[in-house]
């Protein structure tokens, strides 16, 4: 898995999604408590320092987007007592045998990049000309609501598609990762994959290309995802997971019903040739509610096409039909929120996104509408007779 300083990065190997029996499995959270609290709304006004100077055991993006939840009394005090007071919630995600877990998926990283000759450079920097659809690079300069509805298309409801990447690019993309399996191969070298449901592909950010989709969640899908997914985290995304997954003859071959341990997903069709393997989707749910009943409009299925992307919310249900013939390769890209995630926590429902929550807060309404008439039509009866 991805470490890279990154609380949910760290987190990850155990809160891996992974389907069972049907049922949608539903990443799980790690967190404490104790007398260091996040405030439950952000002061927006507030300009958060810099910590990328700090030698500090997360990423520093992580406390720049955490500083603004910050108790009032704190905001003003030193970078080093911000840091330490952060730190203390952050560190109740990890107990000591994910430290020592931590220190040896840094040193498996480090070996990699050290041992693992590049085919492409060219790709390990963000060089967003050579990289991106010019219709998306031009949505993405103007960064306006309007500009990004300009391309996207929201065929179901928190589901959008659009032109993304350039066929060069997905082409280099595609085999700078048939050349890092080759290494793998060579030098026999043991990887870690992506996820527990993937037995095939490769964490991207493993071999230096973290970087570069750094570059990616900040300057290209935080704008987007500030704009149509605000309500789950999408203003505040400062940490990812990067990967491709293989799919066909000798490979995976599909992907079970479940859920992301992301805030927000990027999903974008790299090629090859193939046939099958379309996204299945049905709903946005809770961890509460992650195995209820699917209603009628949540049902969509979606066809791959390659330099296309998918972007939707971790949490809505999904997985991917057989890929019957050729070979599909798919670029993903978790992008998740710390102050989010320690938000969550203190809500008991989520009407504004979770279908389920939503729907039973309009059968309670239903309900109490029905019983406030009946009770009426009584009194009616009563006063007439």
């Amino acid at each position: 898995m991805s470490q890279n300083g990154s609380l949910e990065r760290r987190t990850q190997q155990h809160q891996q999604p992974r389907a069972s029996n049907g049922e949608v499995v539903a990443a799980t959270t790690l967190y404490g408590s104790n007398s260091n609290r996040l405030r439950g709304s952000p002061k927006k006004d507030h300009k958060p320092d810099n910590y990328e100077d700090l030698q500090l055991e997360f990423n520093p993006l992580v406390f720049s987007s955490l500083e603004q939840y910050m108790p009032h009394h704190m905001l003003n005090m030193s970078r080093d007592v911000k840091a330490r007071y952060m730190s203390t919630i952050l560190f109740r995600y990890l107990p000591e045998s994910e430290r020592i877990r931590i220190q040896k998926h840094k040193e498996y990283r480090q070996k990699i990049i050290m041992n693992y000759p590049p085919l492409h450079k060219e790709i390990y920097a963000m060089h967003a000309e050579n990289f991106f659809a010019p219709s998306f690079l031009k949505a993405i300069k103007e960064n306006t609501e309007a500009s990004f509805k300009s391309v996207m298309v929201e065929p179901s409801r928190g589901i959008y598609t659009f032109e993304m990447l350039q066929p060069q690019f997905c082409e280099m993309l595609v085999s700078e990762v048939d050349h890092f399996e080759r290494w793998v191969h060579e030098t026999k070298f043991r990887i870690m994959r992506p996820n527990t449901m993937n037995q095939y592909g490769a964490v991207l950010d493993d071999f230096g290309l973290e970087n570069m989709l750094d570059r990616l969640m900040n300057d290209f899908i935080r704008p987007i995802s500030r704009v149509f997914f605000t309500e789950l985290g999408g203003s505040t995304l400062d940490s990812h997971h990067g990967f491709v997954v293989e799919y066909g003859i000798n490979r995976d071959v599909e992907l079970g019903f479940h859920v992301d341990d992301s805030e927000i997903t990027l999903n974008i069709c790299l090629g090859k040739q193939f046939s099958g393997g379309e996204l299945f989707f049905r709903g946005v749910r809770c961890d509460e509610h992650v195995n209820t009943d699917t209603q009628s409009e949540e049902i969509f299925d979606f066809s791959h096409v390659p330099g296309h992307a998918v972007l939707h919310c971790g949490r809505h249900r999904h997985g991917a039909r057989p890929t019957t013939s050729g070979h599909r390769i798919n670029l993903i890209l978790w992008c998740r929120s710390s102050a989010f995630r320690e938000m969550k926590k203190y809500h008991r429902g989520f009407y504004s996104w979770c279908g389920e929550c939503r729907r039973k807060k309009k059968e309670k309404e239903r309900i109490s509408v029905a019983a406030t008439k009946q009770e009426l039509l009584k009194r009616g009866v009563k006063s007439a007779s």
